[in-house]
């Protein structure tokens, strides 16, 4: 049996949507698959989303499972129900890990630099030839990872492979031409419902050696602005207790931009020899947004004076 899953702290709608459909493509080619997951969906898994029923299934381990890994590759951060040796395949957009999975697997780990892992995945159903054959589900659940991580096609990262694979899967799926901005005002209502736990569910903390503050939060919602002008004062309070060194990367979706709130002057200082940046009230507005991941890569990469 093929176990599709992800990481351990939380599931985004990427990791959600690629351990769901790439699944059911496993199974329609005959290899037993099963989605799995010891991790509960964050905000980005939308009201709307979860209305669509996808199942994620029980778990028994059996000694010859094989684990099949997407929109993660970094080893610390697996699921607990991984067994490392017994790992076959990477699916993953993260930097940072590639030598170690293309000496391990090969060709197997498939690691590089796009918008989403959800195009990866429908890449694989395009290869198969059974893209016709897809679920609305699944197509839906794709479509809407890849909106979620190229930030409605604008990000950064995003590149041709994500925009065809957007188009062809949200014609499948049937999903409204609004669907973008219900998606993400949906996503911004469920953060400010319960603020703490949406920190929580999308915060990763990094050695020194990642050049980022240590504690690093992220959200995506359709109006930063508004969100950070109502809460602030709850958002730095909690981040606080996480540590003295932080930021939270708001990206709001209708102005296309990233508002990085860091208190702690150590994370600006951090981040300036990052990006060339102007704090205003410890925040400082980068245009066009940036995601995690590609301050990630920038840390990795920079060598100091």
């Amino acid at each position: 049996m093929k176990i599709i899953t992800s990481g351990a702290s939380y599931l985004d709608i990427d990791a959600y949507a690629c351990c769901i459909a790439y699944a059911e493509l496993l199974n329609l080619q005959g290899v037993p698959a099963r989605a799995v997951s010891s991790a509960k969906p964050n905000s980005s898994v939308s009201p709307t989303v979860l209305s669509w029923g996808a199942a994620f299934h029980g778990y028994t381990p059996q000694v010859k499972d094989e684990f099949v890994l997407v929109d993660v590759s970094d080893y610390h951060h697996f699921d607990p129900l991984v067994v490392l040796d017994q790992v076959v395949e990477v699916i993953d957009h993260h930097p940072g890990h590639e030598p170690y999975w293309a000496e391990r697997l090969g060709s197997a780990a498939d690691i590089r630099p796009i918008g989403a892992a959800a195009t990866l995945v429908f890449r694989r159903w395009q290869a198969a030839g059974l893209l016709p054959r897809i679920s609305e589900q699944s197509a839906a659940l794709l479509a809407t990872a890849i909106l979620d991580n190229t930030l409605n096609l604008t990000g950064q990262m995003t590149t041709e492979l994500d925009i065809e694979a957007y188009a062809a899967l949200a014609q499948r799926a049937k999903l409204a031409a609004n669907w973008p901005e219900r998606y993400f005002l949906e996503c911004q209502a469920a953060i400010e419902a319960d603020l703490q736990s949406a920190l929580a569910a999308d915060l990763k903390r990094f050695k020194a050696e990642s050049n980022l503050p240590q504690v690093f939060a992220q959200m995506t919602v359709w109006d930063a602005d508004g969100l950070l002008h109502k809460h602030r004062n709850e958002i730095c309070g909690w981040m606080d207790g996480q540590g003295d060194d932080w930021l939270l990367n708001v990206i709001g979706i209708r102005d296309g931009q990233s508002c990085l709130l860091a208190e702690p002057v150590v994370s600006q200082q951090k981040l300036n020899r990052l990006l060339a940046l102007q704090w205003r009230a410890a925040m400082a507005v980068v245009k066009p947004s940036m995601l995690r991941k590609q301050l990630l890569k920038l840390g990795l990469n920079f060598t100091p004076v």
